[in-house]
């Protein structure tokens, strides 16, 4: 039985919607990468070195990124040699095996939200402006409060016009709570409230905005050093997240905002929005191989419950389902 056949096994009695979710938002990179995995292999018969160079470049194109493309080339050729195989047929099997490899290889990484059983948790949200992350303040907040906590949101970018509004907006929408003050506002202090609040109210989970937009790296630093402060000094150990939120359709620039803000906070995962809406989607395993730090949710769609727990063995089924249709096909013959 093929990779791909046991990936489908294996994922489709977990949740058929969640597998779904992923298929479908990965549908722009999937029509795009794998109908083109598809040509290569109509016009290779045979895995030579000509096809391994043109594979290369399809994997580039999906921004999959250039350590992992050699990674994945490499570990793909020795497995061509272990196995003897001689012609393209199945290659995308053992394409999307090597994936799920790399992607779990290394340093192990825990793919859950760090919540506390006993007492408040904090989790700060970071990234620039246009990314979704107030979107995605408010998707997490309706999805953890489904899940049964008492969620309340800070309003801690007061300085982008009209983002205090918004948050409100989508604290409505989830029926949580949002602390806030005026336009203009010290965000430390916004935080300090908040965690006021949440701790008379008992709340389970505060998820904090902040601003998206300074000067510069130095002001960058500075302010969310500050409100880090602010955080850890109420509340022990906290920020127990700080989630970084990536456009997955600005591609490679991406990457330069992650290590930005990596240099700025601890950033403990990443958010990754509109995975639905590039035909990169590769920038995932761009994102897991350069800067070694876990994907925990990816946005697959406008809807409230499209912000998804990242799988990475859901991620690959998502990128080659078109080719296990096509195997089992072939197969039904």
């Amino acid at each position: 039985m093929s990779f791909l056949k046991k990936l489908k096994e294996k994922i489709t009695g977990t949740n058929e919607s969640v597998t779904e979710k992923f298929k479908e938002g990965l549908s722009k990179t999937r029509n795009q990468f794998t109908s083109r995995v598809n040509d290569l292999v109509a016009r290779f018969r045979e895995v030579d070195e000509e096809f391994f160079e043109e594979l290369e470049e399809l994997l580039l194109q999906a921004d999959v990124g250039f350590e992992t493309v050699m990674e994945l080339i490499d570990q793909l050729k020795l497995e061509v040699q272990r196995k003897n195989i001689k012609d393209t047929a199945g290659i995308q099997s053992v394409i999307s095996e090597k994936l799920v490899e790399i992607y779990k290889a290394g340093e192990e990484l825990d793919n859950n939200l760090n919540i506390q059983e006993d007492g408040l948790t904090v989790v700060l949200l970071v990234g620039v402006n246009g990314v979704g992350k107030t979107t995605t303040i408010g998707k997490l907040a309706a999805r953890l409060t489904a899940e049964g906590k008492t969620v309340m949101l800070a309003a801690g970018d007061t300085f982008r016009a009209g983002a205090i509004d918004q948050l409100v907006v989508w604290g409505e929408r989830a029926g949580v709570e949002v602390i806030r003050q005026s336009e203009g506002s010290d965000p430390a202090a916004v935080m300090y409230d908040a965690i006021r609040a949440a701790k008379n109210r008992k709340v389970d989970v505060l998820i904090c905005d902040t601003a998206g937009r300074l000067q510069n790296k130095v002001n960058l630093m500075k302010e969310l050093e500050k409100v880090h402060r602010v955080i850890s000094k109420e509340v022990e150990g906290a920020p127990h997240e700080v989630l970084l939120t990536l456009d997955a359709t600005t591609g490679q620039n991406a990457l330069v905002q992650a290590q930005t803000f990596k240099d700025a906070t601890n950033v403990t995962g990443i958010v990754l929005t509109k995975l639905d809406g590039t035909a990169k989607g590769g920038i995932v395993l761009a994102i897991r191989s350069k800067l070694n730090i876990p994907v925990k949710f990816v946005g697959l769609g406008e809807g409230v419950d499209d912000l998804q727990p990242f799988d990475p063995e859901k991620y690959v089924y998502g990128l080659f389902a078109d080719g296990l249709e096509q195997e089992e096909n072939d197969t039904d013959k």
